[in-house]
């Protein structure tokens, strides 16, 4: 008895060991490095224009259209239904979340920056972030029109011009010649006609849809009115960035609203 208890004795600590070893072997290693799978920015073909008609809690609804390209500018314009038909313009870089999921607009501080990127869709945050939920979900998205438009779309056309400071400029004038700008591949020349005199220039374009004017010039007609020709001149040298949608196009200051507004000509 005394040797068969000694055995045991032995016999306890080797067995104990041996499953503590088991153990040991059989349990799962932590993985040495993250899969991150696809996300919005990834798969999806999210550069484009978006468009649609978001909840105001002071009027008809702010009809909301982003462009996104994919050098991370964007450009938002938004018009207040119902107490204003002048859009207001707002261009500038944006950047996506750490997960790819989501996009903020940046130098907008006075509202909703933040957008949920989804298929053929943006969906607005709230200002921190969150999704919104309840009975007007669902008119927090915008919807992607298909259509995507490029520098290229602007040069070598002939665009009238339809408004200043938000005034409207008839078309044609009394000479019947339509007041307009074209803005030229070749050197980056302007040229155009605003009422008396041609004139002409040089413009710069840069990413975030800026632009700016230079060296600009005209023939030396003296005519009854030039005041249209004189502000348009005035407009020339303080824009600082554009929009458009592929007929309109916008020359802008920082974020005020559009000083001249044209329409593209069918040739």
């Amino acid at each position: 008895m005394k040797k068969l208890a000694f055995f045991l004795v032995l016999l306890v600590p080797v067995a104990f060991t041996a499953c503590k070893t088991q153990q040991k072997a059989t349990a799962p290693k932590a993985p040495s490095h993250i899969i991150v799978g696809d996300n919005s920015q990834t798969s999806l073909d999210w550069p484009g224009v978006y468009t649609g008609t978001l909840p105001c809690a002071d009027c008809e609804g702010i009809v909301t259209t982003i462009t996104i390209s994919k050098d991370l500018t964007y450009s938002r314009s938004t018009v207040y239904k119902g107490t204003s038909i002048t859009p207001f313009v707002e261009t500038g870089n944006f950047s996506w979340d750490k997960g790819g999921a989501s996009i903020q607009l940046q130098g907008i501080t006075d509202g909703p920056s933040k957008y949920l990127v989804g298929e053929n869709k943006l969906v607005q945050l709230s200002m921190d972030g969150r999704i919104i939920t309840g009975e007007l979900a669902d008119k927090y998205v915008l919807a992607k029109t298909g259509q995507q438009f490029s520098d290229s779309d602007l040069i070598g056309k002939k665009w009238r011009l339809m408004e200043m400071n938000g005034k409207a400029i008839p078309n044609p004038g009394s000479d019947g010649k339509d007041y307009f700008i074209i803005l030229q591949n070749e050197e980056n020349r302007i040229n155009g006609f605003a009422g008396c005199n041609s004139f002409f220039g040089t413009y710069e374009m840069k990413a975030g849809s800026r632009i700016s004017f230079s060296k600009m010039g005209s023939t030396m007609m003296a005519c009854p009115n030039m005041n249209i020709e004189q502000e348009l001149f005035r407009i020339l040298e303080m824009v600082d960035n554009y929009s458009f949608n592929g007929t309109t196009l916008q020359l802008n200051k920082a974020r005020m609203a559009p000083l001249a507004k044209f329409e593209l000509i069918a040739e």
